[in-house]
């Protein structure tokens, strides 16, 4: 027997779980129904899954969610709307009966996630994270690596992410760029990273210190660098023509038109704001220091402005260095998969470190590759499929931990809570002070 599906928010992200349910899941799965506060979105994926061969499903905007629940009477709920309100629709779906399935983050507060914890435990229900990173193939890799005890008890990490100006830009053009909506860089994005390296270490993060501002985009930084022309969206506009970090968005990208500009009528929501334009209030530049339970330290850097986009991962052990450096390719949320723009380029004089590299170097002795699987298919770095078929089929080896739930998810937002706090005051933040979560901060 299939299990029913409905999907809540139909922006860009929710057509990975659409298109399995219609495809290569639909043996297992049915979708039953779509929720937006936006009818033209949902119109509009209706018409995308029945290009697919797959009926229009039932539509409800996003106050009839009950009346859908009661009608549909689905098992599970993606949630894939906008990120403050994922602890709604994930929390009234327990509520109802249904188990959750949301994309990260769980939510972007604390005030949010204690929510969700308290309604977990309440109606024992069950909430997925969907963490796609672990289950690539190289961060996969190097869980195994570390679990292995080769490079010996992990003293210290030096992680850094690098979002280039074409993806990294893109936060800065959407809804992500009111704090309100996203909990910033350092919850939206930054939860991947943070639950790798909780997920690496197998441990917990403790005490949080951060220092970050918004020192690239932005109205006054443009100023500041001699920018006299500006504009409040591209489309249409003849300032935003000649500036490489406008979203240009041509007639042949169906997917962009129809989930934004036909769609703008509705709610007003404008997909193409400009980068140096007011009322950004998330940081481009962050500095993290944590500490976790097991003693660790990392040093986490992040910065959505860089020539190239990729990540570094340096640990620290007792018996060597394991090192790990990924160049990723850079994408447009909800574009076409031939979508380009400058900054979407072949990275010029960085082709060798295109494939993902893991080295351990020990204190004695030669230093040598780690190999792996390197066939990453699909988005993610190959995380993506793997993670579809765990939620969707049900998790078959889980030795290595990368099914997630919602410890797993407030570990990973807590962090940066935290970070958002101590940016606040200038001080550390104790983790274990944003929650009632006793069970979590139990652990290594």
């Amino acid at each position: 027997m299939r299990a029913k599906y409905v999907v809540v928010g139909t922006g860009g992200r929710s057509w990975m779980y659409t298109h399995a349910l219609i495809s290569d899941f639909k043996d297992v799965a049915e979708l039953t129904a779509f929720c937006d506060s936006n009818q033209a979105r949902m119109d509009f994926n209706n018409k995308l899954i029945q290009q697919c061969g797959h009926p229009a499903v039932p539509t409800y905007r996003a106050h009839e969610f009950d009346r859908m629940i009661a009608e549909q009477k689905p098992d599970k709920v993606i949630v894939t709307s906008m990120d403050r309100t994922h602890h709604r629709y994930i929390c009234r779906a327990m509520e109802l009966g249904c188990d959750a399935i949301t994309e990260k983050p769980m939510t972007v507060d604390a005030e949010k996630c204690q929510q969700i914890v308290d309604t977990v435990k309440r109606t024992g229900r069950g909430l997925t994270v969907t963490f796609n990173y672990r289950y690539s193939p190289r961060n996969t890799k190097v869980k195994e690596v570390l679990k292995s005890g080769m490079v010996g008890d992990i003293l210290s990490v030096h992680f850094e992410w690098l979002l280039d100006t074409s993806h990294g830009a893109d936060y800065f053009r959407r809804w992500h760029r009111d704090k309100r909506n996203s909990g910033g860089l350092l919850v939206h994005k930054a939860t991947h990273h943070f639950d790798l390296m909780n997920w690496w270490l197998d441990s917990t993060p403790e005490l949080v210190f951060c220092l970050g501002d918004l020192r690239f985009y932005g109205k006054e930084n443009a100023e500041r660098r001699g920018v006299t022309d500006f504009y409040s969206r591209a489309r249409g506009s003849a300032v935003a023509a000649k500036d490489p970090y406008a979203l240009k968005v041509s007639d042949k990208d169906e997917r962009l038109r129809g989930l934004y500009y036909d769609a703008e009528k509705e709610d007003g929501y404008f997909r193409d704001q400009s980068v140096f334009g007011d009322g950004i209030s998330i940081e481009d530049t962050m500095g993290v220091m944590v500490r976790y339970r097991n003693k660790a330290v990392m040093t986490y850097s992040l910065n959505a402005h860089c020539p190239w986009e990729g990540y570094r991962a340096c640990f620290n052990g007792t018996r060597g260095r394991l090192e790990f450096n990924v160049v990723e390719t850079s994408y447009v949320s909800g574009a076409h998969e031939d979508f380009n723009m400058p900054g979407m380029r072949e990275l010029e004089g960085r082709r060798d470190a295109m494939v993902p590299q893991i080295l351990f170097q020990p204190h004695w002795g030669k230093a040598q590759v780690i190999e792996y699987d390197q066939k990453d298919v699909g988005g993610h770095g190959g995380g993506d499929v793997r993670l579809l078929n765990d939620i969707l089929r049900g998790v078959q080896d889980n030795s290595l931990g990368h099914a997630a739930g919602y410890l797993d998810g407030a570990k990973s937002i807590l962090t940066g809570i935290a970070a958002n706090e101590s940016i606040k005051t200038g001080l550390p933040v104790r983790v274990s002070s944003l929650v009632d979560l006793p069970e979590l901060f139990a652990r290594r």
